[in-house]
């Protein structure tokens, strides 16, 4: 199994950062891609990635809700760690009209900036929208295969959204949210019409730890080692084997993603 989305240069894995990978390769996790979701997280990540290269690579980007904060060079700071063959991919990098915790021009700029970057470097995309499809999705259309990839990372809308996702090329990667029994049911409707030829995993670990996981865990925390309980809900809505799952997932990183 390949986890495409893990925060692990977040604070929460401080203490025990080594136990957390340790825990993910013992239940058959091969790699992990830790996300950048600015300048010095994308360092941090990369840092990671260079400690430990046959299990961690990253991607460098500027997440929307860092977008007001970028420096006047922080496109040449991507570049530079695009250089890097332990990046895989520019980004996390969209738009997130849910929070604004950026202000919208400055997001639109900010991606559409990205966006060109990772085109000009020749890196997937490891995209983030919420609450701003149509122009999250203006922004990517000019730039369909002029990328490598476009991976809409942490996929939790509905039918339609997900069919103009697959329309454009893109691969979905899929977290917890679809074992929220509460919030997750536009999202496991989508996932029965999802080709295992786009589909990735991942858990967005420290995040959105799978509700279908008994006995519950102590921590809310979310870790790399939970990602069997996507893939087996995966599984079952679309009523396949949970191998069919791990091997399509893997086999679609590991290609976008060079591993």
């Amino acid at each position: 199994m390949i986890d495409i989305g893990v925060n692990l240069t977040n604070s929460r894995f401080d203490k025990d950062r080594e136990t957390v990978i340790d825990s993910a390769v013992s239940q058959g996790i091969s790699h992990l891609l830790v996300t950048g979701t600015s300048i010095k997280e994308s360092q941090q990540a990369l840092a990671l990635a260079e400690q430990y290269p046959n299990i961690i690579a990253s991607t460098a980007g500027v997440h929307p809700h860092d977008a007001d904060g970028v420096s006047d060079d922080y496109l040449e700071h991507l570049s530079e760690l695009a250089k890097n063959p332990l990046v895989k991919a520019i980004g996390e990098c969209g738009l997130d009209f849910n929070r604004n915790f950026s202000a919208p021009e400055q997001q639109k700029k900010v991606f559409a900036e990205q966006v060109a970057l990772a085109s000009k470097v020749q890196k997937p995309l490891f995209l983030h929208q919420r609450e701003a499809f149509t122009e999250w999705l203006d922004i990517l259309k000019p730039y369909i295969g002029k990328v490598p990839a476009m991976v809409s990372h942490c996929f939790t809308d509905n039918k339609d959204v997900l069919l103009s996702c697959l329309d454009a090329g893109m691969y979905i990667g899929i977290t917890g949210w679809v074992c929220d029994e509460r919030r997750g049911h536009a999202l496991q409707e989508a996932v029965k019409l999802l080709p295992l030829s786009r589909l990735m995993i991942e858990t967005d670990a420290p995040y959105l730890t799978p509700r279908t996981i008994r006995p519950r865990p102590k921590s809310s925390r979310n870790e790399p080692k939970y990602l069997p309980y996507v893939v087996k809900t995966i599984a079952e809505l679309k009523g396949v084997g949970e191998e069919a799952i791990i091997e399509a997932s893997t086999t679609n990183a590991k290609k976008v993603f060079q591993l």
